[in-house]
């Protein structure tokens, strides 16, 4: 029983990790924008913007190749093996789920994702990553 409980603990666990990924992505380009027409410059780190480019990167890689999210994947196995059907959870986690799992077909997806990817490579464009410069901090 305990051990139904650790799979189920850790699944709750993937999910608010894929929930938290989601909300960096769209986040981001939000926080990029505002923080650029507000000084902020700790948005135009290197390090914050490769790591926001590179995870809209894999979810439009995933999309184009046709490949399941392995979140979604270890999740889905996580619950199996705690006892549960794929996405019969608690109220939090319902709630969470209905915001990332949507009914559509596959294209729609991944031009949505190929569409995002681009907004995100204008925004990198429009609004370019800066070096910090040594002795100054900002």
């Amino acid at each position: 029983m305990k051990e139904v409980q650790i799979y189920r603990g850790l699944a709750d666990a993937v999910l608010f990790l894929h929930f938290g990924i989601v909300v960096f992505v769209v986040g981001g380009v939000l926080l990029i924008v505002a923080g650029n027409l507000f000084s902020w410059s700790w948005v135009d780190r290197w390090w914050f913007r490769i790591a926001h480019l590179g995870a809209i990167a894999v979810v439009v890689a995933e999309s184009w190749l046709g490949i399941i999210c392995p979140l979604t994947t270890l999740e889905s196995w996580l619950r199996s093996e705690g006892g549960l059907s794929s996405y019969d959870q608690g109220f939090v986690e319902h709630w969470v789920h209905q915001w990332l799992f949507y009914e559509a077909p596959a294209w729609v997806f991944t031009a949505g994702y190929s569409i995002f990817g681009i907004l995100v490579l204008a925004v990198w464009y429009y609004f370019p990553p800066r070096v910090r410069q040594r002795g100054k901090r900002g």
